[in-house]
């Protein structure tokens, strides 16, 4: 019986995981699609004109006269639609295999259930995505929902490997430095969605000044006016240039920010030998995001960079995911000079 149940988590465990990497995928081709304007390349949710499969131009006339098929778009769009659907039946599978270890002491039921509602969600949010026309309020919370998945994902990835080690959660207190580490990284991220979804990403010509000035003329309350009308086609927005710039300037100040916050969590914790490294990979992952995001300024957001921007955003919600974790389980009782004095002693 025991053996039947650790077999269990360990599926799970290898689920979960391939879980976490799809849904990184998911968001990446997310974006492509964003970048390649596919977002509204099928007109109708989930089918395309109808059709599970991208039609030929014919039909597309005849369900949607006035939208032309495009079949390059229609393709990049029901591409990602099938990598998210596919996703959605491995969640349907996680909580259908850990039904019989709810009761399981260390099992992370409730993460499961947390992560089946997100999904459904999320699809939600991807109907909407299109019905509303790339309505920049739905485009941000669609990119936040991903993220949400994947670290929902990755945590539910940790617990079970902790469960499979029969090990106690040994929950450390929240303190204000990590609350506001991730507070401001969940900020910048919504930020960084809106930016891209109302296509303010080169609305700034040149760093560290944005259009030969430090403070440009900007329309902060347009920039962040969120209650924008539902109707128009959102595609290449609707915005003006100063409310643009005033959202890319934002985003630029809540950047700086986020790595004073990081820089200040790493000094705090740099002695503790696992959390230490785990944060020193948090500020590396931040400073190579920071790099990518003037790249995209200065080279006029190229395709495969604005790509791998997004996969900097992947990769520094994931190490700050894994530095909580090792700090919340108390992987550090004592600071490296102690440790490396137990280690020679051992010698």
């Amino acid at each position: 019986m025991q053996d039947a149940l650790d077999q269990r988590l360990r599926l799970l465990a290898h689920l979960t995981l391939a879980g976490t990497l799809l849904t990184a995928l998911v968001i990446l081709v997310g974006a492509w699609t964003r970048l390649v304007d596919a977002g509204l390349g099928c007109p109708d949710w989930p089918g395309c004109y109808g059709r599970l499969l991208v039609p030929d131009s014919e039909h597309a006339a005849l369900r949607h006269p006035d939208v032309p098929l495009e079949p390059f778009k229609a393709w990049v769009e029901m591409a990602h639609r099938y990598v998210a659907s596919f996703l959605g039946l491995i969640v349907i599978s996680v909580v259908a295999l850990g039904w019989s270890l709810r009761h399981r002491p260390g099992y992370p039921w409730r993460v499961s259930v947390a992560l089946l509602v997100v999904i459904l969600i999320q699809g939600a949010f991807g109907a909407f995505t299109v019905t509303l026309k790339l309505w920049p309020q739905v485009v941000t919370l669609h990119l936040l929902g991903g993220l949400s998945v994947l670290m929902l994902f990755f945590w539910l990835y940790l617990r079970v490997r902790h469960s499979l080690k029969n090990m106690m959660l040994a929950r450390q207190p929240v303190n204000l430095l990590w609350a506001a580490s991730i507070g401001l990284l969940v900020l910048q991220l919504a930020l960084g969605g809106w930016v891209t979804s109302n296509y303010a990403g080169i609305a700034c010509q040149g760093f560290p000044t944005c259009n030969a000035q430090w403070w440009p003329e900007m329309d902060l309350s347009e920039g962040f006016h969120l209650t924008q009308t539902v109707g128009p086609n959102y595609l290449h927005g609707q915005l003006h240039a100063d409310a643009r710039t005033a959202i890319q300037v934002v985003h630029r100040i809540g950047a700086l920010f986020l790595g004073v916050v990081l820089m200040v969590l790493w000094w705090r914790y740099r002695r503790l030998v696992f959390v230490g490294r785990a944060l020193a990979v948090v500020v590396g992952a931040y400073v190579v995001q920071v790099v990518l995001g003037i790249a995209n300024v200065l080279l006029w957001l190229p395709l495969w960079l604005a790509l791998l921007h997004t996969a900097g955003a992947v990769v520094l919600t994931l190490s700050v995911g894994w530095a909580w974790w090792r700090w919340r389980q108390g992987y550090d009782a004592v600071p490296v000079q102690h440790s490396l004095t137990a280690v020679t002693a051992e010698r």
